[in-house]
């Protein structure tokens, strides 16, 4: 054992201890220091009411309501069946949260909470969160696979299921209302140079192909997914853009592109279904045809929020698919024949990250 990983140890086990804890948080050196790890770890804790009090704003349409005017926690309370002394505790915890602001007795946005409104598709991710809130219950439950979780009924497409009418609708709109950012900083990190034939496979109303359609229009565009959705995309994409129903995971994929995308499809799929698929693609490419894929990553050797925490149990409580590093969807690429893979730096790895693959000549 090194003597890094020992004195590691004992730093950990002295902090652990009751003792140093007390005497740290008296300390004029170390004080500060304690303090800050207090607050932080006090935020864990407290974590779970932020979401709910997040939760409660967006599902009674505080934020929207306060961009149209500032109002008092008597006028929210009033128009939304809420006595006075409890909207003004909710609003209080919005303000603690930075979401909202209170000036000569009224309420307005923050700059936090003006972005919220202006991330699009946030609000609609927030309100589909009351179902994970359930999933999310007993997570020691969940983790052991002991959960009839409601997500995995949420999306019966993952696993292959057919949707009716209006879940299709609810499916494809919260898509596309959340892709928003996904494609923006996808089209930031590739370069789509020298394609053709795009194929976006999984891409559901069209909402990746659209914002293409914006950055390239010269491109040839095709969109693949289930038959549900192609009326969503027909009335988003127009005549312009093929659409070509089927599954991925029991149909080949149509040929023709010098490009496909994948844009958050991997994570929804098991480790099977996932080399199924790109060894599908490898197929459909021509010789030097190239293979994007966007999508939440985990960190890989350092974990972060986003991909190691929040989209990690998501995904196991649609009990399908997992999130994986860019490193380890690399690997599966160049298994599955692909060549070339690059792995461009995420400008916001909590919206997106990007691999990139190359069918060799």
């Amino acid at each position: 054992m090194t003597e890094a990983v020992l004195k590691t140890r004992w730093t950990t086990r002295l902090i652990a201890s009751r003792g140093f804890q007390k005497w740290a948080a008296r300390f004029p050196f170390t004080r500060a220091v304690a303090r800050r790890e207090g607050e932080a770890l006090f935020d864990l804790v407290s974590g779970f009411v932020y979401s709910q009090v997040l939760y409660a704003l967006v599902t009674l349409d505080i934020p929207q309501t306060l961009k149209a005017a500032p109002r008092s926690s008597r006028a929210l309370g009033a128009m939304h069946g809420i006595e006075e002394r409890k909207m003004e505790a909710l609003l209080q915890a919005a303000q603690a949260l930075k979401l909202v602001q209170k000036r000569k007795g009224a309420y307005e946005l923050a700059r936090r909470g003006a972005a919220l409104i202006g991330v699009p598709g946030l609000e609609a991710m927030i309100r589909h969160h009351d179902v994970f809130y359930r999933d999310l219950t007993d997570p020691v439950a969940l983790l052991r696979g002991e959960t009839e979780t409601e997500l995995a009924n949420f999306w019966p497409y993952v696993f292959g299921g057919e949707m009716p009418a209006e879940q299709a609708k609810t499916y494809s709109d919260l898509m596309a209302d959340s892709q928003g950012l996904v494609a923006e900083d996808t089209l930031r990190m590739i370069n789509l140079g020298g394609v053709t034939r795009l194929m976006d496979v999984g891409g559901g109303s069209g909402a990746f192909l659209s914002a293409v359609q914006k950055a390239a229009p010269k491109l040839s565009l095709r969109l693949f997914d289930l038959p549900d959705v192609a009326p969503q995309a027909h009335t988003r994409l127009g005549d312009g853009v093929e659409l070509t129903s089927g599954s991925f995971k029991t149909d080949s994929l149509p040929e023709g592109a010098d490009a496909i995308s994948l844009i958050r499809v991997l994570y929804d799929h098991s480790d099977e279904t996932v080399r199924d698929l790109l060894a599908k693609a490898y197929t459909a490419l021509p010789a030097g045809g190239r293979l994007i894929i966007s999508e939440p990553m985990t960190g890989g050797v350092v974990p972060h929020g986003p991909g190691n925490a929040y989209f990690a149990f998501y995904c196991m409580a649609m009990q399908t698919g997992r999130a994986r590093s860019a490193e380890e969807i690399a690997q599966l690429c160049t298994d599955a024949g692909f060549e070339g893979v690059r792995i461009p730096r995420a400008p916001r790895p909590f919206v997106t990250s990007v691999v990139e693959a190359v069918r060799p000549r």
